[in-house]
């Protein structure tokens, strides 16, 4: 259950330190060790370690003073205080400077385990927590909104794959949600107790992605002042993100394909080898077949990685989608800052729905949020949209027309029917919601379409 525990033994007694590591490395967890208080509080400070245990009684620094000059550091590793000449007094002040537990000398194997498997418990925690803490943000979203067609069929393939091991490559354009796929994979997975590790391996410079991937020890290159759990470590028994997959090196993805087929490594400048068991979620919104074919991605890996392929549309796909995207931010946007409702005349929404959304689910909500801003409390209507919305929508409009259309019947006709077109296509031939999408009455519409020779189903 504690695969991979790092615990630190201070006690200035070797046989109490080879009786503890016996026990702790037949469980397979990590062990280092310190003959005395300030050697101790020196391995703590530079460390990641999940569990210390420490002596009281010491020469020198003893274990009381190392509890509160941990304490005093800001180090929140559960200690465990073990003593032979323990009494109430002295497990009382233990627990009153900071300590998870007391154990009484001679060691009994099942107390240590027992006690040891309760502090890991709260070690695991609290590591969570704070990667938690750095991590989430508060704008991100925590469902997959919509109900077009391509948005119900996502859901139903992360719904099918999230209870599987399999893992799965997710592909789609910048700010369309493949983020929120992937906690929506993990969410349905057996490993949702634990939470998903991120990493954006654009984000992170190529001399220091393989640190933060595998971790490192003291010393492993400059500014490594202290051992670091990698991200490898951190997603043991649960899911790794691993977003812009594609913006790795080459040398970079041939030691990640190693490890994601052995599932062992070592940290960066250590030699201990780590196992974990760890489920991949990979995204790009690069092509990665035309990657390979130009030598930027390996074929290995993108076979080791698309097991399961997703792909997530872009906003422009699911024109539909848009009007119950704006009320998720828009109520976002109420019960997060207390803001007054703002509300979207029908002629304002049909405009955005045929916006192209370049930045696409990421620009929609930095959209809702520029105009709580400035209309909070207000109806807003086309004439308040920005506008760069109102000048790219009409000019999307006039490219409807061929070149050399220059009589106006004729283009007006040309226009018409490329309108009636494109929105019945974006409502799936449904005529009912094409009507209520374009604000035509339906029999009025039906004419139009049948005018142009169009085809459509009829409204459900």
């Amino acid at each position: 259950m504690h695969t991979n525990a790092s615990i630190l033994i201070i006690d200035d007694e070797q046989d109490i330190r080879l009786s503890l590591r016996g026990i702790f490395e037949d469980e397979d967890w990590q062990v280092a060790e310190a003959g005395n208080g300030t050697e101790g509080l020196g391995l703590a400070l530079d460390g990641d370690f999940d569990l210390i245990f420490l002596d009281i009684w010491m020469p020198g620094m003893d274990g009381m003073a190392v509890l509160c000059a941990l304490r005093d550091k800001g180090v929140d590793t559960p200690v465990i205080m073990i003593s032979g000449h323990g009494n109430i007094e002295t497990a009382v002040t233990a627990l009153k400077n900071g300590a998870f537990d007391f154990i009484e000398k001679p060691l009994s194997l099942d107390n240590v385990l027992v006690t040891a498997g309760k502090a890991l418990e709260l070690s695991l925690l609290k590591r969570e927590n704070r990667e938690l803490r750095s991590r989430i943000q508060p704008d991100e979203s925590p469902t997959i909104t919509g109900s077009s067609p391509g948005i119900v069929r996502l859901r139903e393939l992360v719904a099918q794959v999230g209870p599987t091991e399999a893992w799965v490559l997710i592909t789609g354009e910048n700010g369309t949600g493949k983020e929120i796929a992937a906690r929506a994979i993990h969410r349905a997975s057996k490993r949702a107790a634990k939470e998903m590790i991120c990493v954006n391996c654009a984000a992170i410079p190529e001399e220091l992605i393989e640190s933060e991937l595998f971790g490192h020890e003291k010393g492993a290159f400059t500014g490594a002042d202290k051992a670091k759990k990698g991200k490898f470590e951190l997603a043991d028994k649960s899911t790794l993100f691993l977003d812009e997959i594609a913006d790795m090196s080459l040398k970079t993805q041939a030691k990640i394909l190693r490890i994601l087929q052995e599932q062992k490594f070592e940290r960066v400048g250590g030699t201990k080898t780590f196992k974990v068991d760890v489920r991949v979620i990979a995204a790009t919104n690069k092509d990665l077949v035309q990657e390979m074919v130009e030598g930027r991605f390996r074929q290995d890996l993108y076979y080791r990685l698309n097991v399961f392929p997703l792909s997530v549309p872009p906003l422009r796909e699911r024109a539909e989608d848009i009007p119950e995207m704006i009320e998720f931010f828009s109520r976002r946007m109420i019960e997060e800052q207390s803001l007054k409702p703002v509300r979207f005349d029908r002629e304002s929404l049909d405009l955005l729905k045929r916006y192209a959304w370049p930045g696409n689910v990421r620009e929609l909500k930095n959209f809702v949020e520029r105009l709580f801003i400035l209309y909070q409390g207000q109806e807003v209507n086309v004439s308040m949209l920005p506008p760069e919305y109102r000048a790219s929508v009409a000019l999307d409009t006039l490219a409807m027309v061929p070149d050399g259309i220059t009589d106006f019947k004729e283009a007006r006709a040309r226009f018409e029917e490329a309108f009636l077109r494109r929105e019945l296509a974006r409502a799936d031939g449904n005529v009912a919601r094409m009507s209520e999408n374009i604000g035509l009455e339906r029999t009025y519409l039906y004419r139009k379409l049948k005018t142009y020779g169009l085809g459509a189903e009829e409204g459900r």
